[in-house]
């Protein structure tokens, strides 16, 4: 499932939300009508919370139905309908006979796309997230989309569940509830253990977080200028001296 080819150089930049939010509220449906790109990237510093467990979102990975990596790509099914459906609705899926994840359905209904929820940092309900991981390592507690589902209780029953009713919430960067931690440097790089070795820079992680799953790749080569991940960004590095 891994592909070992060389990553592509990460893309960095300052967070800037594409749309209008509420801070006191948690993100409306309208945030995650938008590419599940721009989702991916707007959800770094935001906070998750499941029945007041949960913390700041520092990884997250961006799926759409032209990408063959996308539970989406072959078209609805009763499996993946939630995927398929009105945007800004948890879809859970059951992977390797063992595992949760949690996804945002994105982008409009129909579309088929959606954004994987890879890694928070532990920050509320940290006892219950313990008990049920059964680790006490704060970074094994949610660094990875599996950790990150059994440590907030996520399973198959919350599939569905729209993120901005209780008992699920995800705050803004900054508001009522959310975090207060510095804005986030934000790198892009490709997917984690995607068919074929895939390597669109689709996987965004705050670069300054010890919660990821796993580190960005080091830039090739010493280094290379970065490209802002911006609204107008194409998540492109720049290329840098010859």
């Amino acid at each position: 499932m891994r592909g070992r080819q060389a990553a592509e150089p990460p893309v960095a930049g300052v967070l800037r939300y594409t749309v209008a939010v509420d801070a006191q509220s948690p993100l409306p449906q309208t945030f995650f009508v938008r590419s599940a790109l721009d989702v991916a990237r707007d959800l770094i510093g935001c906070t998750l919370l499941f029945r007041g467990a949960g913390g700041r979102i520092v990884e997250t990975e961006a799926y759409r139905q032209d990408d063959p990596c996308c539970h989406g790509y072959r078209g609805k099914t009763a499996r993946n309908a939630v995927l398929f459906g009105p945007p800004g609705h948890l879809y859970v899926y059951f992977t390797y006979g063992m595992h949760f994840c949690a996804n945002v359905a994105c982008e409009p209904e129909g579309a088929g796309a959606g954004v994987l929820l890879r890694a928070i940092v532990p920050e509320h309900g940290v006892r219950q997230m313990i008990a049920r991981r059964g680790v006490e390592e704060p970074r094994l507690l949610c660094s990875g989309p599996a950790r990150l589902a059994q440590a907030l209780g996520i399973g198959r029953e919350q599939s569905g569940l729209p993120v901005w009713e209780p008992p699920l919430a995800i705050l803004s960067r900054g508001g009522t509830g959310g975090s207060t931690a510095a804005v986030p440097r934000i790198v892009t790089t490709p997917r984690v253990g995607v068919r074929g070795g895939d390597q669109k820079p689709w996987r965004f992680v705050d670069a300054d977080s010890r919660f990821l799953s796993r580190p960005p790749p080091r830039p090739a080569n010493g280094g290379a200028a970065m490209a802002r991940v911006g609204k107008n960004s194409q998540l492109r590095p720049k290329k840098g001296p010859p």
